[in-house]
């Protein structure tokens, strides 16, 4: 029993005042008492305990969070780190891709350059000779044949001009495609582009393999006119499309030497508020298995070195951000056809 308690049982027991009832009473009353206090006396330790062990496990708690903290902080500095690295590796892989379709077009398009100057030169030969020939009439004082051969050199000069802006265009057309993009939408001739990286795609196939040969079929809608586009964008889609149906129906031919006609064709149309670019070819298909994949990033079932897998992942996201879709429809062994869907706004 409790000391204080104690002591006054004590005096209880010794008043004479008291009677034997009234001190058992007020006995049991101090012992109840005593029973309570060693409760509260109990559960005040256990209290204290607890509080001491919440302060611990608080403690604990408080560590345990700063050490996760500084652990956070350092997988959100590596994940900046790698994502900036990402970041860097994309681009990298985005200009090797387009220096891949650069190199595709380089052998078309001297090719193609190569063409008008061959006029300019032959033209402007011809011109040298007219101008002695003009010079002798007018000495001799004929003057009327002067001036028809005036009037040839004007043509010839006519023809030279001509060509000259052609050729020009083609190294235009170039540069556009592999600077950056300026990704500001211009008024474009899509007909004028598509039948452009069509002659430049075949003939940069054809300067890789001088056995390659392939009809190519144009059906351009004149009704489109001037659509608003990023012009290096949609012209690196178109190219990359068609590199890859020249592709097809290369390798179809080596699988069916005889028999086989390889054809590419190219049309666009106008349908109500769009605009369509179909790039079609007869050659190996794509298999059903690998239909799912084809937009996927670094996806390709070219062999190793022959593809990035970039080519459709990027002209997926360049249609896609210019407000179009991008569909194929294929049937293995017979060909593909790939369509682009661009809205018709100006």
């Amino acid at each position: 029993m409790n000391q204080h308690l104690q002591n006054i049982l004590s005096l209880i027991q010794q008043d004479e005042a008291l009677t034997g009832e009234q001190k058992n009473a007020i006995t049991k009353l101090l012992k109840d008492a005593d029973k309570e206090l060693e409760i509260t006396a109990f559960k005040l330790d256990r209290t204290e305990k607890v509080k001491r062990t919440t302060a611990i496990l608080l403690e604990e708690t408080i560590e345990e969070l700063e050490q996760k903290r500084k652990a956070i902080e350092e997988t959100n500095a590596a994940l900046t780190k790698s994502l900036e690295e990402l970041k860097a590796a994309q681009a990298q892989l985005i200009q090797s891709e387009k220096m891949a379709s650069l190199g595709e077009l380089t052998a078309g398009i001297a090719h193609e350059i190569q063409n008008p100057l061959n006029f300019v030169n032959n033209f402007s030969e011809v011109s040298t000779e007219l101008v002695d020939e003009m010079n002798e009439e007018i000495e001799k004082g004929n003057l009327e044949d002067a001036k028809q051969i005036a009037n040839d050199l004007k043509q010839n000069l006519e023809k030279i001009n001509h060509h000259g802006k052609r050729a020009g265009d083609i190294v235009k057309g170039m540069l556009q495609h592999s600077r950056s993009s300026s990704g500001q939408k211009e008024l474009t001739d899509i007909n004028a582009l598509a039948d452009e990286y069509l002659r430049l795609a075949y003939h940069g196939l054809r300067a890789k393999d001088k056995t390659f040969n392939a009809a190519m079929k144009t059906d351009l809608d004149a009704t489109i006119g001037l659509i608003k586009i990023i012009p290096q964008d949609i012209g690196r889609v178109v190219l990359n499309l068609i590199t890859n149906a020249f592709y097809a129906v290369s390798e179809r031919k080596k699988q069916q030497p005889e028999h086989y006609e390889p054809v590419v064709s190219v049309s666009t149309k106008k349908l109500n508020d769009r605009i369509e670019i179909h790039v079609k070819d007869n050659g190996t298909g794509i298999p059903q298995k690998a239909l799912d994949k084809i937009f996927q990033p670094f996806f390709t079932t070219k062999p190793t070195g022959q593809g990035t897998g970039l080519g459709l992942s990027l002209s997926y996201d360049i249609v896609k951000a210019h407000g179009g879709e991008l569909k194929v429809e294929t049937k293995e062994n017979e060909g593909s056809m790939f369509i682009i869907q661009l809205p018709d706004s100006l």
